[in-house]
This record gives C-alpha cells, structure tokens and sequence, in this order.
C-alpha cells in the first residue's frame, strides 16, 4: 500500500472521484459528528451537546457498529461528497468540510502526520469531554448544552 502522507490524494482528486479507503481517511477521528444538537424550531440555530451516540466508544474514538449504523441508527447521517460541504453542524476542523470548503487539511490531521493519534493529541477528540446517551434521558438533553468552543484543544 502507497504511502498516504507522500500520495497527497485530497488536495489532487476531487472528493467524487476518492475511493472508499481514500473516502474514510479523510475522517480525522475527532467524533464531534458523533455528539447530540439540538436545532432551534423557529431560528434553526444549531446548539451542541456533550452527550454522544450510545454506539461510540468514547474512548478510542470509534463507532462500535460502523458498517451498519444506519441500521441501529437510522438518523444517523452519512457524510458524502454530496453533502460535506453543507453539514453547518460539522466542526470547522472537520476534514470532509474542510475539503468540500476547498480548504486545506489542519496540520494535525492524521493524514499530514501520518499518525492516527495525532487528532487526540493536538485536543480534538471527544475523549473525556463527553457522555454516553446511554446514561441519561433524552428528556435532559437540553441540561448538556455546551458552548461551540467546547471540543476545542484547551488553551495552555
């Protein structure tokens, strides 16, 4: 297998024309997609949670039904080359977006490392900042309202 990092596919194909491989290397691993909003009715604002999917494992950053979360999860949205570019709920680092936006990857991402670790050491996963859905009621979900900031790397 060609090495990723030297390959540069992203900034040379169009997002159509990835394979499926290419297609989930984009992913950074972050799992902010992963985590609950809430859309206001009449301004369709857009609030985050700190409350996730009961299917991620929070720890390594992963879905634990991938392949088939559109079964288990059947609003569970799959990012596209079609719709990457207007999912306003992604995060701004979010390589899909990003790419679809014709912006360049952060310098982070795992695919400028070469790392996968790389997203979770620059405090950009999830891990440790959220809660299973699993452990509350969906009646409370407004209680875990979090700032737009919130999954963003704390400042040193």
């Amino acid at each position: 297998m060609a090495d990723k990092t030297n390959d540069r596919f992203w900034e040379r194909l169009p997002l159509t024309e990835l394979n499926e491989e290419q297609w989930e290397s984009i992913c950074d691993g972050c799992c902010q997609c992963c985590a609950h909003k809430l859309q206001d009715e009449d301004t369709d604002e857009i609030f985050k949670t700190n409350v996730v999917c009961q299917y991620l494992d929070c720890d390594n950053c992963h879905c634990t039904v991938y392949s088939e979360r559109q079964k288990f999860v059947p609003d569970c949205i799959k990012v596209t080359p079609e719709n990457a570019g207007d999912l306003v709920w992604m995060p701004d680092t979010c390589g899909y977006k990003r790419l679809a936006e014709g912006k360049p990857l952060p310098k982070w991402h795992p695919l400028e490392t070469g790392r996968r670790e790389s997203t979770a050491e620059a405090g950009y996963t999830v891990t440790g900042r959220v809660i299973s859905e699993a452990l509350i009621n969906p009646d409370d979900l407004e209680d875990h309202l979090v700032s737009d900031d919130y999954f963003e790397p704390d400042e040193e």
